[in-house]
């Protein structure tokens, strides 16, 4: 029996065993499981902490059940939530945004209390037709104040309408650095361990998309892996992209590179959708488009768009990730988005 709920899993089963097992030491048994599902042409991957319990039926009987018990609360991560990390950057970058809008909040609350007191002149000096000489010097002095309030208010809005705006970005690329690459088999990174060494350009779409993505890539396969490029293919329609490599002898050379370029594999789906999704949605696109994104050697996204990766351009764009132009140039991957 197995039941589950949105973000939490609970999964039961049932065994019947010939040979009883050791219950002294099965009764307190548990570890990890991995719970996969399949449905609406998405896989969902969840670690999971299970249980396992013996039975025995009865003195007599030689069979016994087992029962397994395992148990995930998966919550969703909250996109507003803005992370520390994420916070020290934004003040790395910008290190006398602070300042600015300090002063700018200083200038605001020294406008308001000018104005309050130039109001309150204007207001004896109008009930007062023997000062009435002195109305529009108040009133000029009035006006002043408003206006350094208002530019000073407009500045800080605008500051912080580019903080919120760079943390925003800087929490995404956090959320990507976390995601989970299969290299191999065996080995499972996340996207972190690669600033600095390739440049990423995620390839998510049909499989049909990324199928074709691949085709068009074969030219440009030594120059992209020059250049630090690795293609993260991220179907999103549940099927399997066809990736159809030349075995022959004389092509291995560049069956090896092809390979090389295209082995990197999203790991937990679900996670990648969520971001994908988001990037999406701030870009006002469509959730069904295909897309792509390239990163820079530092993680962040240089460039994306709807529909096929232009493999020309990165090659004509990027520069190579080795030889006398690999330090002077590392930055020169293109503004971030």
């Amino acid at each position: 029996m197995a039941s589950a709920t949105h973000n939490s899993y609970t999964l039961n089963l049932n065994f019947n065993l010939r040979r009883p097992p050791n219950l002294l030491l099965l009764n307190r048994y548990s570890s990890n499981f991995r719970f996969c599902a399949h449905g609406n042409g998405e896989t969902l991957y969840s670690s999971i902490r299970g249980r396992i319990r013996f039975h025995r039926r009865s003195s007599g009987q030689r069979a016994s059940i087992a029962t397994i018990v395992c148990s995930s609360a998966n919550k969703p991560s909250n996109s507003s939530e803005i992370s520390s990390t994420a916070k020290i950057r934004s003040e790395v970058l910008s290190p006398f945004r602070s300042v600015r809008m300090f002063f700018y909040l200083a200038f605001i609350a020294s406008g308001s209390l000018g104005g309050l007191i130039a109001t309150t002149q204007l207001i004896g000096a109008l009930a007062n037709p023997s000062r009435a000489p002195e109305v529009p010097e108040i009133a000029k002095g009035l006006g002043i104040d408003l206006a350094a309030v208002s530019l000073f208010a407009f500045l800080y809005y605008r500051e912080n309408q580019a903080k919120n705006a760079q943390l925003s970005r800087l929490s995404r690329e956090e959320s990507l650095s976390n995601l989970k690459l299969r290299v191999d088999e065996k080995k499972i990174i996340p996207v972190s361990t690669l600033r600095g060494i390739a440049r990423l350009v995620i390839c998510a779409g049909p499989a049909s998309f990324v199928t074709e993505s691949f085709n068009r890539s074969e030219p440009f396969t030594e120059s992209l892996l020059e250049r630090g490029v690795l293609v993260v293919p991220f179907v999103t329609d549940g099927n399997s992209p066809t990736f159809k490599f030349d075995e022959c002898e004389e092509q291995k050379p560049i069956t090896t590179k092809r390979k090389r370029l295209w082995q990197l594999a999203p790991v937990y789906i679900t996670e990648w959708s969520e971001w994908l999704n988001e990037q999406k949605k701030l870009a006002g696109v469509s959730s069904e488009s295909p897309v792509y994104l390239s990163l820079r050697l530092d993680g962040r996204v240089r460039g994306s768009g709807v529909g096929y990766p232009p493999w020309n351009a990165m090659v004509a764009q990027l520069p190579p990730v080795k030889g006398i132009w690999s330090g002077l140039l590392d930055g020169m991957d293109g503004r971030v988005l």
